[in-house]
């Protein structure tokens, strides 16, 4: 488990007030279908201390490329920056910003509180109305300071955008290495900005398809142990691994429920795959659909009434929605090609697929009814989407060929199709899971 933070909101510190976003002059709009990025200058965060140096440096160095990752901010070159971050975090002159053509400002300072603890106290200033948007005080020790940053990234991009951050938040995926034919599989996480990477498992049995809990502390996975392939949970906070069960036709891990009790997924019994759902409290599985085509890949709406789920029941492979409680399923995709892997948004407006047509893959999304089908990205090979916490980005992972080899990378996308950038992982990797942020 990573280090709590303790996060500090100090009423009675005027320099603090909280001026409400709605009067602001900047602010993007992230409803339309081309973004213009808003520049941004992030300085050094002022100190005293020798010591602190390296963080005033690291932090908003972070922050900064947390921003730009989004595509809905532009840096501005640190080397035209005139007012130093010392009497910039004191009192922004607002004129020498404004010249530089920075819209929005943060500023901050480092504070040596003793016994290993450093305070930080963190503003945003809307450059042009010359108002302070927000302000917070944390309180670093060891090595918290690196998700205090994502901290202030995620609050920033909520005050800019009105929509709430994602960088405080992790990604599971597969990490592949070797030939082809004899390919290694380990479970690894990661920070999304590929920070504190770790793997999970030693990479002596396949593993697939992670899943992330509600809670974010718990994972599921497909692992093949001697042939035969086995749910897995793996608890985060205490590295222990138990066997959820034996499911000998099953070929994708099982989704938690939006309440973390239940989990959905499909097996095979007679030759037939449907839909089933687990309680994990009394460990019995209830059958959900019940038809003689081949029903996988479920997942829950966010209120966990509905569960999407792919199926060739009518003859192709097309998404279906069915009630929880096993109404007859409503087919939602009737565009031409295949698709497969669909993914409820957490926002609960649309879901994320993948679809084959004519020899391509793409990623695309629609809402639940079917309708505002669009495709966002294409690829050689693209699958596996998972939606960041905010509902306003997909992961995935690619495969391309390279020579005889085909690579497999991780990348994410923001709903427009506009702004894609690869993950940075180690080696090659497939299957992402994107974290609800932490401590949700």
């Amino acid at each position: 488990m990573r280090n709590l933070i303790l996060v500090i909101f100090t009423i009675s510190m005027c320099l603090f007030c909280f001026t409400s976003i709605a009067n602001a002059q900047t602010r993007i709009d992230i409803t339309t279908a081309t973004v213009e990025p808003i520049s941004v200058a992030i300085p050094e965060f002022a100190t005293t201390s020798p010591s602190q140096r390296q963080m005033a440096h690291d932090i908003p160095m972070i922050i900064s490329n947390d921003l730009m990752s989004s595509g809905l901010f532009r840096k501005i070159d640190k080397n035209s920056y005139i007012q130093d971050p010392a009497s910039t975090a004191e009192a922004p002159r607002f004129g020498e910003w404004r010249s530089i053509n920075a819209k929005a400002l943060v500023s901050a300072k480092l504070i040596d509180e003793g016994k290993g603890n450093t305070r930080i106290e963190y503003r945003l200033w809307d450059v042009f109305s010359q108002r302070q948007l927000n302000g917070m005080a944390y309180v670093a020790n060891g090595s918290n300071w690196r998700r205090i940053a994502h901290l202030i990234s995620d609050d920033i991009y909520q005050r800019m955008t009105g929509e709430n951050g994602y960088f405080d938040s992790r990604i599971v995926y597969i990490a592949e290495t070797g030939s082809m034919r004899q390919k290694t599989k380990r479970l690894a996480i990661m920070d999304l900005d590929g920070a504190n990477h770790k793997y999970l498992t030693s990479g002596k049995e396949l593993v697939l398809t992670p899943r992330f809990s509600p809670n974010e502390q718990m994972i599921t996975y497909l692992s093949y142990k001697n042939g035969k392939p086995r749910v897995y949970l793996y608890n985060l906070q205490t590295g222990r691994q138990t066997i959820l069960g034996d499911f000998p036709g099953m070929t994708f891990a099982p989704r938690f429920s939006p309440d973390g009790e239940k989990v959905t997924m499909s097996m095979a019994k007679g030759g037939n795959s449907d839909i089933y759902e687990l309680n994990l409290k009394t460990n019995r599985a209830r059958r959900i659909t019940r038809n003689s085509g081949i029903d996988t890949s479920p997942t829950y709406s966010p209120n966990g009434s509905k569960i999407v789920f792919e199926s060739d029941r009518g003859g192709s492979q097309q998404l279906y929605i069915i009630e929880t409680h096993g109404d007859s399923a409503k087919r939602i995709s009737f565009g031409k090609g295949r698709y497969a892997n669909p993914v409820w948004s957490p926002r609960g407006d649309l879901i994320a697929f993948t679809k084959m047509l004519k020899g391509k893959f793409y990623i695309g999304v629609m809402k639940p009814d079917g309708s505002g089908e669009r495709l966002i990205t294409t690829a050689y090979h693209v699958e596996g989407p998972t939606w960041a916490p905010n509902g306003r980005y997909l992961s995935y992972f690619k495969e391309v060929p390279q020579g005889k080899r085909r690579i497999a990378k991780l990348y994410a996308i923001d709903l427009t199709g506009y702004h894609e950038w690869q993950l940075k992982t180690p080696h090659d990797g497939s299957d992402p899971a994107w974290s609800p942020l932490h401590g949700q």
